[in-house]
C-alpha cells in the first residue's frame, strides 16, 4: 500500500517540477525568442509557410484568430469523412479493416478535430493504418490549435491597448514543431524501448503459455500514443487503451504516461505568467486549479484502495483494494491517479474501466470534467478558466463596491452576458443530452435495452458520464454504455461540436474586446487579482456555477448507487 501511494505521489510531483522549465520554454516560444530547436525548425517552418501562402507576420484580430481556426477544423474534418468512409478502398490496411458508416465516421472525424477522441469503435479492428495516421495527425492539429487560441488569450492579457491578437497561424506551426512534436518524439522513444510496437507490419502470431495460437494487432502505435498523451487527446490505438499492454507495458510506462497528461496544461499557466509578466497572477491561478485537481484526487485513490464494499459484503478479501476492470501491474492507487488525471484534464485516456470505478471514485472523475478547467485541456483549459475568473471579478467589484476590472480594463455589460453564456453550455449540454437519453430509454426499455449492460442508477450513471464526456471533450467512458448507435454517434457528435468551438469563440471574444479598450492604471480602487482572496473567490464561483449545477444529476447516478451499496 505504502509503495502504492508513493507511485501516486511521484507522478504529481514530477509532473510540478517538469512544469515549470517546460512552462518557461513555451513563454519564449510564444515571444518568438530563440530556442536551441529554431536550427532544427526554422527551415519545417518555412515550407509550411511556403506551401500555405502564409505570412506569419501579420497581425490578426480576434475575430481572423477564430475564421482562421475554424478554417483549418472545417478542412481536415472533411478530409476525416472521406478517409474515414473509404478506408476499406485505401492504402496502408494490411488487416483488411472494414470502412465506417457514416453516422461513426461522423462521431469520429468530430471527435478527432474537437480534440475529444470520444470512440466508438475499436481502434485494432475499427481503422486501418492510413486511418489511424489521419487521427494521430488531428491529435497535433486539435492540440497545436487549442494551445496557439490561448497564445492569442495570453497576448490580450499582456498588452495595455491593442486591436490585434498575434497571428494565430504562427501560433499554430511554433505549437506543433517547438512543443507538441519534440515531447512527443520523446516519449515515442521511451515507448519503443520499454515494448511498445512501433511497425507497419499486420497482425503477429503468436503462441499463448497454454500452446494456442493467437493473433496480435500491432501498428505504429508509439507515436499514437505519445501525441495522445500529449496532446490531451486520449484516443487509444487498441480499444481497451492504456490498459492494453502494447500501449503501456509496464509501471514505468505507465508513471510516463501519466505525467504526459498534465504536463502541458500545467505548463501553460506557467507560461502565461512569464509571457504576461504576471507571475504572482500565475501562481493564484495555478494554486486554485491544483486545489481542485487535490479535492478529486485524493479522496479517489483512498475509496479505492478500500475497495469495493459491495464485494466486502461477500466477505472476499480485498489487499489490493477495488481491483474490478484495473490492470493488476498498476494497481487501484495508480489507476485511481490516471482517472483524475485524464477527467480533470481533457484527456480522456485510461488505464483501467472507468465503469468499474467505486462510485464515489465515478463521481469524483465525472466532477472533473463537469468543472472542466482545473487545468484542463491543452490551451483551452485556461480558456474556460478564464470566464469564471471574469465572473469572479463582476462578482467581487459588486460585493466590495469597487468597478469590475480585470488587468486594468473594465467588465461591462457585452463581455458578463458572453461569460454567462459559455458558463451555462456546458450544463445545458450535459444535462439535455443526459435528459433526451433517460426519456428515450424509459419510452422503450426492450428497444434500447443493448444500451445499458447495468440498468438503474448505475445505466443513469452510464449516459450521464457519456454526455458529461462528450461536453467536456474528454473522450472517456462508462464502457458499459453501448454507444456504437446512430443515436449516441449523432447525438454525441452533436454535443462535441457545441462544447469545443462556443467555449473557445466566448472566451477569444471577451479578450479581443477587453484587449482593445482603454488601459485605466491601478489606483487604491483597484480590485487585485493576483491575491490569495481572489483565487479563493474564483474557487468559489466554480464551485457553486459549475459543481453544484451537477449535483442533482451526480444524486440520481453515482452518489444514489453508492448508498445503495452501503446498506
Amino acid at each position: 500500500m505504502n509503495s502504492e501511494i508513493f507511485g501516486a505521489l511521484l507522478m504529481f510531483v514530477a509532473v510540478v517540477i517538469l512544469a515549470f522549465p517546460l512552462g518557461s520554454y513555451i513563454a519564449r516560444v510564444f515571444n518568438f525568442e530563440k530556442t536551441w530547436l529554431d536550427r532544427i525548425f526554422n527551415p519545417l517552418d518555412k515550407v509550411i509557410y511556403k506551401l500555405s501562402g502564409i505570412n506569419p507576420c501579420v497581425e490578426m484580430t480576434y475575430k481572423q484568430q477564430l475564421i482562421a481556426l475554424l478554417s483549418i477544423n472545417v478542412t481536415w474534418f472533411i478530409l476525416s469523412m472521406l478517409v474515414l468512409t473509404n478506408m476499406s478502398n485505401l492504402p496502408l490496411n494490411p488487416d483488411n479493416n472494414p470502412s465506417m458508416s457514416a453516422d461513426l465516421a461522423f462521431n469520429t472525424a468530430i471527435s478527432f478535430v474537437t480534440n475529444t477522441n470520444l470512440q466508438h469503435y475499436s481502434g485494432e479492428t475499427g481503422l486501418s493504418y492510413l486511418g489511424q495516421l489521419l487521427l494521430m495527425l488531428w491529435q497535433f492539429i486539435s492540440a497545436a490549435c487549442g494551445i496557439a487560441i490561448s497564445a492569442a488569450v495570453f497576448k490580450s492579457m499582456r498588452e495595455r491597448s491593442t486591436t490585434t491578437l498575434g497571428n494565430f497561424y504562427a501560433f499554430f506551426v511554433r505549437s506543433s514543431t517547438r512543443i507538441l512534436l519534440p515531447l512527443s518524439i520523446i516519449v515515442a522513444t521511451i515507448l519503443v524501448f520499454n515494448g511498445t510496437p512501433m511497425t507497419f507490419d499486420g497482425k503477429d502470431t503468436v503462441r499463448t503459455l497454454e500452446g494456442a495460437e493467437q493473433q496480435v494487432s500491432r501498428g505504429p502505435v508509439a507515436a499514437f500514443v505519445a501525441i495522445k498523451q500529449l496532446g490531451t487527446n486520449g484516443g487509444g490505438f487498441y480499444g481497451p487503451n492504456s490498459a492494453n499492454p502494447m500501449e503501456n507495458p509496464s509501471y514505468f510506462t505507465n508513471i510516463v504516461e501519466t505525467v504526459s497528461i498534465l504536463l502541458i496544461p500545467m505548463a501553460l499557466i506557467i507560461a502565461m505568467g512569464i509571457y504576461v509578466n504576471k507571475r504572482k497572477f500565475s501562481y493564484i491561478v495555478f494554486g486554485v486549479m491544483t486545489l481542485g485537481f487535490l479535492i478529486l484526487a485524493l479522496p479517489s485513490v483512498y475509496f479505492e484502495m478500500q475497495g469495493n464494499s459491495a464485494v466486502a459484503d461477500l466477505g472476499v478479501s480485498q489487499p489490493l483494494g477495488s481491483m474490478e476492470g484495473k490492470e493488476v501491474r498498476f494497481g487501484s492507487a495508480a489507476s485511481a491517479t490516471w482517472a483524475i488525471f485524464t477527467t480533470c484534464t481533457s484527456n480522456g485516456s485510461v488505464n483501467s474501466m472507468h465503469d468499474s470505478l467505486t462510485p464515489l471514485t465515478g463521481s469524483f472523475a465525472m466532477l472533473g470534467m463537469m468543472i472542466n478547467c482545473f487545468f484542463g485541456g491543452v490551451g483551452v483549459g485556461f480558456l474556460n478558466f478564464y470566464i469564471f475568473i471574469i465572473l469572479a471579478v463582476f462578482i467581487s467589484g459588486l460585493m466590495v463596491g469597487r468597478t469590475p476590472e480585470f488587468l486594468g480594463k473594465k467588465i461591462e455589460t457585452k463581455e458578463m452576458k458572453i461569460a454567462m453564456v459559455i458558463a451555462l453550455l456546458h450544463p445545458l449540454l450535459i444535462l439535455t443530452g443526459t435528459a433526451v437519453a433517460s426519456a428515450v430509454f424509459t419510452s422503450d426499455p426492450e428497444t434500447y435495452s443493448a444500451w445499458l449492460a447495468n440498468p438503474g442508477y448505475h445505466g443513469f450513471s452510464e449516459m450521464l458520464y457519456e454526455f458529461t464526456s462528450s461536453s467536456a471533450n474528454n473522450g472517456s467512458g462508462f464502457e458499459g454504455l453501448g454507444d456504437n448507435t446512430p443515436f449516441w454517434n449523432i447525438a454525441c457528435g452533436i454535443v462535441m461540436l457545441l462544447a469545443r468551438y462556443l467555449p473557445i469563440i466566448g472566451p477569444v471574444a471577451i479578450a479581443g474586446i477587453l484587449a482593445s479598450k482603454n488601459y485605466i492604471p491601478e489606483s487604491a480602487g483597484t480590485l487585485k487579482t493576483d491575491t490569495a482572496t481572489f483565487g479563493l473567490m474564483t474557487f468559489a464561483v466554480i464551485a457553486i456555477l459549475a459543481a453544484l449545477a451537477f449535483f442533482p444529476a451526480l444524486t440520481l447516478g453515482p452518489l444514489a448507487e453508492y448508498f445503495s451499496m452501503s446498506k
